[in-house]
């Protein structure tokens, strides 16, 4: 259970402790996948630092990677199943815990159908290879079309963008960062999220690296962030109105006739067709409702066009507002019509080592709606904004259970208060999670599972965003011992039971058993472009690198492990393109008919200009409402604050450290009043991910810093009309010194 490859220290007192032993991993709290250096003694962790030989990290991590050890070292981490009983939590065997799941649910669905049972996912499984390749077992075993996770509050528009034009909803194209020398941002702060749809480790480095070559980044936010400090330019933008400045943008380009796109045509024919779509939408039209001056548009557009390359990038602020799809769509037409797509310096696809887009879903389309408010499935999951109205609504297929997998929605998702009323309801909860957390603590059952640094990893999803091709694979740093398990084992063991209990064959589960999620990417990575048969693939693709020689296998990678670099991304087209005819389909019919409700929303003579707006914020140490249980976390100042400008201030009478009341349509919350002038004028900002001061929940140090949750103010009923994604971003609310 321990790397191949490791450097052993002699402990001081040899023949008595064990020895100090170097181990190179990955950290997997973020998408950045550093390499880190972690040093033990026994199943005792003693360090973690950068792994300076990673080709990729460089040696960077951020203050995160010491938490892998305050997660593994944590006292109120769960190590056994616990049952509850009454009020009190009780330790079962693991075996009894399985039977005990599989019987209720099954119970449940015979009683009530196969739609009883819902599921919801958090963003831990898609760092975790056990869980992404072994959890969709479990979930077809329940067959239950009441899939929920946290893809519909983050970024749905990405997928369905790349599901449309590029025929796979994984298929999302990346900022080539490393080359690119105009580097245009909206609505995402990489500096706290380090990346995001973009995985850059260090990309603070990265991002000066840009400047230090004579290019630019410009980044456009309704708050001054880290990353628009770093920026050689910002413009504040009323959160929402992005989707009028892209229109713009667009309009510009047709304009002043700065299109260059005639490389795509020959994929996609009816590029130049987008002119009709934004003739409208002039800088002068928009430039009072967005808050960014006509000439600055026009500017930022020619700039954009006269750079040698040039990416546009939008991410989490973008995406989680009521035109977020929509968005998403302009930025990638605006970077195609510039001629930066598939370009080096511009938006790029990658080539994983074990690219498992080639035998996954590209994500299904529409199909069926949620039973309530009729809002579409993509992918085969709803969107999350309507699971408390399908637990709340009696009728045929009402929620009458669920299943937690990492993930907290009564703290990330939209309009909690609703979701926790909804949850108390519930017949039976059962909880893959090593936490009794805020949803946690609604369950009947919690199954553990182990820590990151005591399981084996391959990212398997981020490979896929990665700024360069990489790969490496990570051997689990401590042992654990018989009676703890990893998130495969856990879906594995239900879904083994739950199909036998539906009468169904179980003999494919021993060859699972056997080749474990191991067993897979040694699959992936010997069949891919850069194993055994890359010397075909490379003949078959003139563009590709040049790969033989690689041969990369499971056993190569541990051999490696620092990891291999594997070149800077490549031009992909049209092997990339996923739809049988090779061509990018721009789908006009389902995208540009949502620029009626653009007018109706933005131009209508109701609209409220003046009212105040909600948005979120990250830090890069508590970004993640998981790590606030890390001491080192969360201490030093006050991090859950409500951030407003000094003008707003003045307006309500509030000062700093006052309390002040923030009320929405659904519900309100105090919070202490931060005062600050790096934040536009009718715009407020609460951080994602706090409000530990539920009844019930065991975790020692979040709960000394509960903060509040920006989730009770966050609307259900707000969504992306496109896509069902929650609207996080520019809720209207009002304020109340108290």
């Amino acid at each position: 259970m321990v790397n191949s490859e490791q450097n052993v220290v002699k402990s001081e007192q040899s023949g008595v402790s064990p020895e100090q032993k170097l181990h190179y991993s990955t950290c997997t709290l973020c998408e950045a996948m550093c390499g880190i250096e972690v040093a033990t003694q026994g199943n005792r962790i003693l360090s973690i630092k950068g792994d300076k030989n990673n080709p990729f990290s460089e040696g960077h991590v951020c203050p995160k990677a010491s938490a892998l050890k305050d997660l593994y070292d944590d006292p109120d981490r769960l190590k056994r199943p616990v049952k509850k009983v009454g009020d009190e939590w009780q330790e079962i065997p693991w075996s009894e815990a399985f039977d005990y799941v599989a019987e209720k649910l099954h119970h449940i669905q015979s009683t009530h159908g196969k739609d009883a049972v819902g599921v919801y996912l958090g963003n831990p499984n898609a760092h975790n290879m056990g869980a992404i390749l072994f959890g969709p077992y479990f979930y077809r075993a329940l067959e239950s079309h009441n899939r929920y996770s946290a893809t519909s509050v983050d970024q749905l528009p990405h997928h369905i963008v790349s599901r449309r034009l590029f025929g796979h909803m994984s298929q999302i194209p990346i900022p080539d960062i490393d080359h690119t020398q105009h580097f245009v941002i909206i609505g995402g702060n990489p500096l706290a999220s380090n990346g995001s749809i973009m995985t850059v480790p260090n990309v603070k480095k990265r991002l000066k690296g840009v400047q230090k070559r004579g290019g630019k980044v410009v980044v456009i936010d309704p708050k001054r962030t880290d990353t628009a400090d770093l920026s050689c330019e910002h413009h504040f933008i009323r959160p929402g109105s992005d989707v009028l400045l892209l229109l713009a943008m667009l309009h510009v380009v047709f304009e002043k006739q700065l299109h260059n796109a005639e490389a795509l045509l020959p994929y996609a024919e009816d590029l130049y067709d987008v002119k009709g779509y934004v003739k409208d939408f002039s800088p002068e039209n928009v430039s009072e409702l967005i808050g960014i001056e006509a000439s600055q548009i026009t500017q930022l557009v020619t700039d954009f066009c006269s750079a040698e390359s040039a990416v546009c990038y939008g991410r989490m602020g973008a995406s989680v507002q009521a035109f977020g799809t929509l968005t998403q769509y302009l930025i990638m037409l605006f970077n195609m019509l510039t001629g930066n797509l598939d370009r080096q310096g511009g938006m790029m696809f990658t080539q994983p080592a074990a690219d498992f887009l080639p035998v996954s879903s590209r994500g299904s389309m529409g199909g069926y709606s949620s039973r309530v408010r009729g809002l579409p499935a993509f992918a085969g999951e709803y969107p999350v904004a309507c699971l408390a109205e399908e637990i709340l609504t009696p009728g045929e297929g009402q929620i009458k259970a669920m299943v937690i997998g990492a993930g907290n929605p009564v703290v990330t998702t939209p309009n909690t208060e609703q979701l926790e009323r909804a949850f108390s309801q519930l017949d039976f909860v059962v909880s893959v999670d090593f936490y009794i957390s805020e949803t946690s603590r609604h369950a009947d059952i919690i199954l553990p599972p182990v820590t990151p640094l005591e399981r084996d990893h391959y990212d398997v999803v981020f490979h896929n965003f990665a700024v360069r091709n990489y790969a490496t694979y990570s051997e689990a740093v401590v042992n654990i011992d018989d009676n703890q398990l990893n998130d495969w084992q856990i879906y594995l063991s239900l879904a083994e039971r739950l199909d036998k209990l539906n009468g169904k064959s179980t003999a494919h589960y021993q060859a699972l058993w056997q080749k474990q999620p191991k067993g897979v990417i040694d699959d992936l990575l010997k069949n891919g472009q850069y194993g055994a048969s890359a010397s075909a693939n490379s003949h078959d693709n003139p563009s590709s690198n040049d790969w033989e020689g690689y041969n990369l296998s499971l056993d190569k990678l541990k051999a490696h492990p620092h990891g291999i670099d594997l070149g800077p991304l490549q031009s992909a087209l049209p092997n990339a393109i996923f739809h049988e005819n090779k061509k990018i389909d721009l789908d006009f019919d389902y995208f540009m008919p949502d620029i009626a409700r653009v007018k109706a929303h933005f131009f209508e003579p109701m609209r409220n200009q003046n009212q105040m707006v909600l948005i979120g914020r990250r830090h890069i140490k508590t970004n993640n409402s998981w790590l606030h249980n890390s001491p080192r976390m969360v201490k030093g100042n006050n991090r859950c604050t409500l951030q407003l400008h000094p003008a707003d201030a003045d307006n309500y009478a509030v000062n700093e450290g006052d309390m002040v009341k923030v009320t929405s349509r659904v519900g309100h919350v105090l919070v202490e009043a931060e005062i600050i002038d790096s934040i536009m004028p009718g715009v407020v900002s609460i951080p994602h991910g706090w409000g530990h001061n539920k009844k019930g929940i065991k975790l020692g140090v979040a709960s000394q810093y509960p903060g509040v949750n920006t989730n009770i103010l966050t609307d259900e009923m707000q969504v992306d009309t496109l896509s069902g994604n929650g609207v996080l971003n520019g809720v209207p609310v009002s304020l109340e010194r108290m």
